[in-house]
């Protein structure tokens, strides 16, 4: 049974291309904890092959249906992708308000893997888990691996830190080109996809496009270590035109990095943001615990100033900032063991 393996009998196993094995892995790191670390560490000298690509935009904008076209024409075509659909967490349940095969029930007939998960509230957008659940589709030998972003704000743009590839979609009628300028996309886009270009008005958002990124070129704004102008490519998912194209830009935007020497800086760029990701999270943890032993009347002083009680905010008879900076030593020292 898949339960009763080991996690490196789970990794050899995704690795031959088993899906049940692959499925019970992401499980794992999606969980977090103890188990995640195991599978971080099993996987992690396996990992490099697959190319990631972020699908960002605004809600409505038909990211779902072109990622669903775009994957299925790859699996017809002999490759293996797989997506990650970054869904909001539902209030009630806390998972993803979307299931795995809802959106995209062609690509799955096709045979794209797909999974969903929740945000779980984790700031910035993304979940922890993101990163993990890449490496472990990585190393069962899926390429290219996409993640897909639900919502308009800080999300689009923090997506960009695990991906190799970032693309944007927009359509017309909605203010969407606006809407990624202020949002901060046309700083990290590598490409820009005007969906539903059979509408009117498609024509006005592509020149927006042009000449936002003509602005930003003047202005010096632009993601780090770009490899060229960001292409803005015209699609229309429901009938499939303009995907091709799409394609074949995606897989250039590789090339393009590798004869840079530029896929390897982002991929270390990656790996930084995480690192960064899990200690802001390790640290609120940890300040947490450390607000709530100094708030516990039964805990005793939390330091030179004595608790902080719960239903007397100044019993402590100092700054909330200096109740902070002695905190922060205390968790300093902690932490140097």
């Amino acid at each position: 049974m898949v339960a009763d393996r080991t996690v490196p009998e789970l990794v050899a196993a995704a690795r031959g291309g088993e899906l049940r094995a692959t499925a019970r892995l992401l499980t794992l790191v999606e969980r977090g904890g103890e188990m995640a670390d195991r599978v971080a560490e099993a996987t992690h000298r396996h990992i490099g092959n697959a190319h990631v690509v972020g699908v960002t935009g605004p809600p409505g904008s038909g990211k779902s249906t072109l990622t669903a076209v775009w994957t299925t024409r790859l699996a017809e075509a002999g490759r293996r992708p797989a997506v990650l659909a970054v869904d909001p967490s539902s209030p009630l349940t806390g998972g993803a308000i979307l299931g795995d095969r809802v959106r995209m029930a062609e690509a799955t007939a096709a045979g794209v893997f797909i999974r969903s998960m929740a945000t779980r509230g984790h700031a910035g957008g993304l979940a922890l888990a993101v990163p993990g659940m890449v490496r472990v589709l990585d190393v069962a030998g899926f390429d290219p691996v996409i993640v897909e972003t639900v919502g308009v704000g800080q999300v689009e743009v923090d997506v960009t830190a695990a991906t190799d590839t970032a693309l944007v979609v927009v359509t017309p009628g909605m203010g969407d080109a606006v809407q990624a300028n202020k949002a901060g996309l046309l700083e990290v886009a590598d490409m820009f996809a005007v969906n539903k270009y059979d509408r009117p008005g498609a024509a006005d958002v592509r020149r927006d496009l042009e000449l936002m990124l003509d602005l930003s070129k003047l202005t010096g704004h632009g993601r780090p270590g770009a490899v060229a102008r960001p292409p803005i490519l015209s699609t229309v998912a429901t009938t499939g035109e303009g995907v091709a194209d799409l394609a074949d830009a995606v897989d250039a935007h590789l090339e393009a990095l590798k004869a840079a020497g530029m896929l390897a800086t982002r991929r270390n760029e990656r790996r930084l943001a995480e690192v960064r990701s899990r200690l802001d999270h390790l640290l609120l943890e940890a300040s947490a615990v450390a607000l709530e032993d100094e708030s516990d009347p039964d805990a005793g002083p939390g330091g030179a100033g004595g608790h902080v009680g719960a239903d007397e905010p100044d019993a402590a008879g100092e700054p909330p900032g200096v109740t902070a900076r002695r905190l922060a030593e205390r968790l300093l020292r902690g932490f140097e063991g």
